[in-house]
């Protein structure tokens, strides 16, 4: 009978009815951090401490930095926007590998939710939502700090805000996916594997024409650089059609991870 029900649906109001669940994955997340609201505070100040010390200190030995087309800018402008990337990375990453493995793990948060109405659709989605709107309050935060530096030199900044989320879906959902095989707390140390050589090296503090040919075709293969990449020219007014690839990317990297995270998570909850 169930499944008759779910066939005579309306695939609209499934829709409807998948977001209404996943939003309670949500509102539960919302109302869990209003006592815990100091973790979402310290997410932001690392990139921040990061922007003053090299951005700003740093920046007055390095000088002016030589862009691909010859422009040059301020060494605060050109890591400003790269920090904002990285800040999206961090909270994607932390929300969805650690905070899930606790409650698929230990707590068995997510055995409690399927009891009611709830799938493992609905949880995928619901926590990388709520991946995003954290990522997004430390991109909100982060932007009005480069506002402020004069650090932002194109109306096409406003664009960054979309571009951060792309950024924080691909890790989102690559990180919730990966979080699914782990097996212990020591296998989070792979994640510190990928995200600090992607955090140091994506052209994140340095052009990406100082590396050798070799190692640059490999940091234009991985997510932080698309992120950095995207909202750098958008910050800095240099807009052009790979752009448009660079969110593909990362739209199809979040997918897929929400795919996995998925199809595993039906694997290890469901009977």
């Amino acid at each position: 009978m169930a499944s008759l029900a779910l066939r005579i649906t309306p695939p609209s109001l499934l829709g409807r009815r998948g977001g209404r669940r996943a939003a309670r994955v949500v509102e539960r997340n919302l109302r869990v951090y209003r006592h815990t609201w100091l973790i979402l505070l310290s997410g932001f100040f690392e990139p921040l401490f990061y922007l003053l010390s090299i951005g700003v200190g740093l920046g007055r030995l390095v000088g002016p930095v030589s862009l691909a087309g010859g422009r040059a800018v301020s060494y605060s402008a050109f890591v400003g926007p790269a920090l904002l990337a990285s800040s999206s990375m961090n909270g994607a990453v932390y929300e969805t590998t650690m905070n899930v493995f606790d409650k698929l793990k230990w707590k068995k948060t997510y055995d409690a939710m399927l009891v009611t109405p709830l799938q493992p659709v609905d949880i995928a989605l619901g926590e990388i939502a709520w991946a995003l709107i954290r990522g997004q309050l430390y991109a909100i935060a982060f932007l009005a700090v480069m506002l402020s530096m004069g650090l932002v030199h194109s109306w096409w900044a406003l664009a960054v805000l979309p571009a951060s989320l792309a950024t924080g879906f691909a890790f989102a959902g690559a990180g919730m996916a990966a979080t699914t095989f782990m097996r212990s707390w020591q296998d989070f140390e792979w994640v510190q594997i990928v995200v600090l050589p992607l955090f140091l090296f994506s052209a994140t503090f340095y052009p990406l024409g100082t590396y050798p040919r070799g190692l640059q075709l490999l940091v234009q293969a991985t997510p932080l650089y698309q992120g950095v990449d995207l909202i750098r020219s958008l910050t800095l007014g240099d807009v052009h059609a790979a752009l448009a690839w660079r969110a593909l990317y990362l739209v199809v990297l979040g997918a897929a991870g929400v795919a996995v995270a998925t199809r595993r998570l039906e694997r290890l909850l469901l009977p």
